[in-house]
Order: C-alpha cells, then structure tokens, then sequence
C-alpha cells in the first residue's frame, strides 16, 4: 500500500519488478490511487486495487471496507510502504487477524539530524528504495536490486508523432517545475539551458509540466525555438508515460517526473535545492554525478529539508550556484 505523492509511488516500481522477477510465484495486489495504476500495467504477477478514497474508502468505515476488500482476495502479507495513518489502520487489521505486517521505516530522525539547521549531522541516508525493500525482507522476501532490467520503450503513437516528428537523433525532456519553489530552478538560467541545448538541431527537447501557469511559461519558451516543444496538457498521462520511456535524458527537480523517468530506465539528471540526494531520494540507478546540488561552502546550512516545504531567509538563490555549464555538460 502507497497511495501518494506521484514520486513515492513511481519509486516503488524498481522494488515491485525486482520482486516478482527473484519470486515468481507470489501475486502483488498494488493499493494505490486510481491515477497511477498506469505504473504498474507492465509487471507480471501483478494486480492493482484502486484506492476510493472520495467514495468506497472513505474515512475510517471506508479503511474497513478496503481491508474487506483485500481479505477477499485472500491476503497473506501486507507491506506498508506509506506509514501514515490510513495505511497504519489497515495494517492494524491485518496485525489482528493472524496475518504477516511490515511498515516502512522513514528514517525520521535521521533526516532531521541531515535537515537540522544547527549541529547538522551530513550523511548520505539509506534511499527509499533500500527501505522498501526492508519491508519485503521482514515479511520474508529478501530483494537485490543491483542489475535492474527495465520495460522496452513503448511504441510511440501516431498522436505523439504528429506532435514532436520523427527521426529525432536525441530527445531530452525537461521538467523545470515542482511542488515548492525551494527545488525549482532560476527560471531565466533554465531558458538559458534550453537556449543552449536547442543549438543543436539534432536535439529535441520537450518540456513537461502541468497546470494554467505552467502551461502558459512552456508555451512561452518553446515558441522561440523550432525544435522546443512543450508537451504539457497536450497527451494523456498514459502517453506521457510512453514518451518519457523513448528519452535519451530526463532533466528534472527534485521532483515526481525524475522517479518516473529513472523507473524507466532513463538516464535522469536532477537539480537540488533546498533539498539534497542524501536524504534518500535520488531517482532509481542513477550515478551521484548526475544529481547537481547547490554550493554548501557558500551555503553550509543545506539541505534545509526533505520534502522543499522549508524557506530559509537568505537561500532564496542557492541554485543559483548550479551552473548552465556543469547542466548542459552532464546532458550532453
């Protein structure tokens, strides 16, 4: 069980394929939102159950019903890998009923120690995807995620064709949002990194985001250019899916579409602000070079956060320090 946000629940995905490759005969049943059930349509032995959380299982009467739900599906173990309140409730049921139970452990403490803006203890946490696999191995599935295979690209439709053309020698995508400001790269250096890439016509950059606003900044920035396009509110999440695959390179926040990208199997190129690889969230299989931090000499209180939901005064233009240089030498 993983019901939010988008990244944690695409960081599941490596853990999940690797499962049911090293133990082929014990079916998963994914509760998650309905939204993400397109993560997992290609894993083996794998089912998914939506989480209603609006109608079905809402509430606490709504949490019984789901655990009814999973009983019927004759249930032996239940992994939580979410550990909040809801995913605690219907483990608890499970607990009670004779039934094997493992929660994820967050590491809270420790990202405290690595965020602490005082005495601040800097090491590189265990990463997410080491902790879910904990949670396998104390139900009795021990998981090695070294040498990974990946899905095939999908096939590109002809909808997606029409929209980026075809006989593209590199396609890069870009995401240059994310959910707080703290992670989000200085919109004018980001202009000038797209200004740099798309000097080479071989290259073909799509932008992803999404929203009004978003939108309206993509469209903005790809209009100067011939081989920008942005694709945000123009495809289907499905299909976003299918073109994130056909990437040579992702170059992301901190941020949802850097685990979509990674559990694809792309080379996926992150910038970190207030936030920082250590605490567990570099995307799945990526080299630590690939992961562009901020200064810490001329920043030493970073990484401020976890999750970027942290303002520090003074730090407002720590990316700045990351440099269009050290971005476009790492894409190329």
């Amino acid at each position: 069980m993983r019901l939010s946000a988008m990244g944690d629940v695409a960081m599941t995905v490596p853990v999940l394929r690797a499962f049911v490759k090293q133990h082929p005969t014990v079916q998963i049943t994914v509760v998650s939102r309905p939204f993400f059930k397109p993560f997992f349509d290609r894993i083996p032995n794998l089912s998914f159950l939506a989480f209603d959380e609006k109608e079905r299982h809402k509430g606490f009467l709504g949490l019984l019903r789901l655990f009814t739900d999973l009983k019927q599906l004759k249930i032996d173990a239940f992994a939580d890998l979410h550990n909040v309140l809801r995913s605690k409730v219907v483990r608890t049921l499970f607990a009670l009923s004779g039934k094997k139970v493992a929660a994820v452990d967050k590491g809270r403490e420790a990202k405290k120690a690595l965020t602490a803006l005082e005495n601040k203890v800097f090491k590189r946490l265990p990463t997410m995807f080491e902790n879910h696999t904990q949670v396998f191995e104390k139900l009795g599935f021990a998981i090695d995620l070294l040498n990974p295979e990946f899905p095939k690209k999908a096939v590109l439709s002809a909808e997606i064709i029409s929209i980026i053309g075809e006989n593209n020698q590199k396609l890069i995508g870009i995401a240059p949002f994310a959910q707080y400001d703290s992670k989000v790269y200085p919109l004018d250096l980001m202009q000038e990194v797209i200004s740099r890439l798309a000097e080479n016509k071989n290259h073909t950059i799509l932008l992803f985001g999404g929203g009004k606003k978003e939108i309206e900044i993509l469209d903005s920035i790809s209009s100067s250019y011939e081989n920008v396009i942005n694709m945000a509110g123009k495809i289907k999440f499905q299909q976003e899916l299918e073109l994130i695959s056909n990437l040579d390179v992702m170059l992301s926040m901190d941020s949802g579409n850097a685990h979509i990208a990674a559990m694809l199997g792309v080379k996926v190129v992150t910038l970190w602000g207030a936030t920082h690889p250590f605490a567990g969230f570099s995307p799945f299989n990526q080299p630590l070079e690939n992961a562009l931090v901020s200064d810490r000499n001329l920043f030493p209180k970073l990484p401020t956060s976890v999750y970027g939901n942290k303002k520090v005064e003074g730090y407002e233009d720590a990316m700045r320090t990351i440099t269009v240089d050290s971005i476009v030498k790492v894409l190329n």
